[in-house]
């Protein structure tokens, strides 16, 4: 079995470089009075978005609500991997699609990873109570690509990881990823990414 992942030196060689930006509010990220920390940065590989996600792995802990949008095939599930071998968790992680969520226990000492993919519940919060996520929190990371509009009511501080990809018929790998940290536990994040690179 392989070790868990939690050296984030590894990762620095083929890690994307971050672009901080200043802090602001975003539209459709955080509501009015919600303090925001904003970084972007370039990814030009699916090995590099990995990266990306076994970096921010060493920056969440118990209780983080992480939330990931972007276009189909922007790369959601493939952070989401990254996130997962950088928190040690068991099991591969794959497109929750057809299950909702999926649990992927520690390993080690660390926190569980709850995979969520919002995409076919269209009730927002209503319906994300049957999957019992607000119990899952305090304990676990919980991670819900296509969350917008549905689980910000979850926690009044998370991580919303936004991957703009080129569309149209391209097999351009680049991707321009946007981190907006909200409410105060995310109040560090530059300097948290800047040194975890």
């Amino acid at each position: 079995m392989e070790a868990p992942h939690n050296s984030l030196a590894a990762d620095a060689a083929n890690a994307p470089v971050a672009h901080p930006a200043p802090g602001e509010t975003q539209a459709g990220a955080a509501g009015a009075g919600e303090t925001t920390v904003t970084a972007r940065l370039d990814v030009t590989s699916p090995e590099q978005m990995q990266a990306l996600g076994r970096r921010i792995a060493g920056l969440l802990r118990p209780g983080d609500l992480v939330m990931l949008s972007g276009e189909l095939g922007a790369g959601k599930t493939t952070l989401a991997r990254g996130l997962g071998e950088g928190l040690g968790v068991r099991g591969a992680v794959t497109s929750p699609t057809f299950v909702i969520a999926r649990v992927h226990p520690s390993l080690g000492t660390g926190p569980a990873l709850v995979h969520v993919d919002a995409y076919r519940l269209g009730g927002g919060l209503d319906e994300m109570e049957d999957l019992d996520l607000d119990v899952s929190l305090p304990e676990s990371v919980v991670v819900v690509e296509w969350g917008d509009g549905k689980v910000e009511e979850l926690s009044d501080d998370r991580l919303h990881v936004v991957i703009h990809r080129a569309v149209g018929d391209t097999d351009d790998e680049r991707r321009s990823v946007t981190l907006v940290g909200i409410g105060a536990r995310w109040s560090g994040l530059r300097a948290a990414l800047e040194a975890a690179h």
